[in-house]
């Protein structure tokens, strides 16, 4: 009776490696592996939205995140027991065209980590996908949270608008450079009765681009100042 017990629970324990670990695609591992992607995909949008430092709707791309997560686990769970599918899946991407353009690195990152977990999970590695996506997400998290905090220098276009400046760019280039880190002259309009400059600068910290406010106005009269984020504006 004991031998009898002791096969059955060999054979129990085989059946459960192969439901793990076999070919075959199995609804039960399937399910377990979807909502581990779910789980993921969620933290995955969180890390965007937190710690992204993208221009666009940030809620719009991250929507797309769990959608790109467990698709891509079904897909790989079907195709990796059968080399014919595989071969299909090849062959039906190679007609696909995606033409919404990736605007920022960033984004690409994401939807790279987005894959990856997918791919993992449909492959069965769910332990190590999930151990190293989160290491991933909180290393990246941990590095911009620090790159936040000891790199202020920030990157602005300058516009300087007034009157004939008549020699006067000398004593306005002197300004911006002494307040500035950098300060690169990109633009210089004149007209009869109106000048344009734009400078590209780098700020280090808040008070520096007040002083440069303050000084051109002493200085000059009827003068208008724009500071503008240069992640905001294309290159001039």
């Amino acid at each position: 009776m004991a031998e009898v017990d002791k096969i059955k629970e060999v054979d129990m324990m085989q059946n459960l490696n192969q439901l793990w670990s076999g070919d075959e695609l199995l609804l039960p591992i399937l399910i377990v592996n979807l909502f581990i992607g779910f789980i993921l995909s969620i933290v995955v949008m969180y890390h965007y939205r937190k710690f992204s430092s993208v221009l666009t709707n940030k809620s719009t791309i991250s929507r797309v995140f769990p959608f790109i997560v467990l698709t891509t686990i079904l897909i790989i769970s079907i195709v990796k027991s059968s080399l014919a599918l595989s071969l299909g899946l090849v062959g039906a991407l190679s007609i696909v065209r995606f033409r919404t353009p990736i605007k920022e690195p960033e984004e690409l990152a994401y939807l790279f980590i987005s894959i990856a977990i997918g791919l993992g999970l449909g492959a069965n590695q769910t332990i190590n996908t999930v151990v190293s996506s989160l290491l991933i997400l909180i290393m990246m998290g941990l590095i911009k949270k620090k790159m936040d905090v000891s790199m202020y220098t920030k990157d602005y276009y300058l516009s300087i608008d007034m009157d004939n400046v008549e020699g006067d760019l000398p004593g306005i280039v002197d300004i911006v450079s002494s307040h500035s880190a950098k300060a690169d002259m990109r633009r210089y309009q004149v007209s009869d009765n109106f000048s344009n400059i734009v400078f590209f600068v780098d700020i280090e910290d808040v008070i520096s681009l007040d002083a440069i406010t303050q000084e051109l106005k002493q200085k000059y009269e009827g003068i208008s100042i724009s500071f503008i984020d240069q992640s905001n504006m294309p290159a001039i």
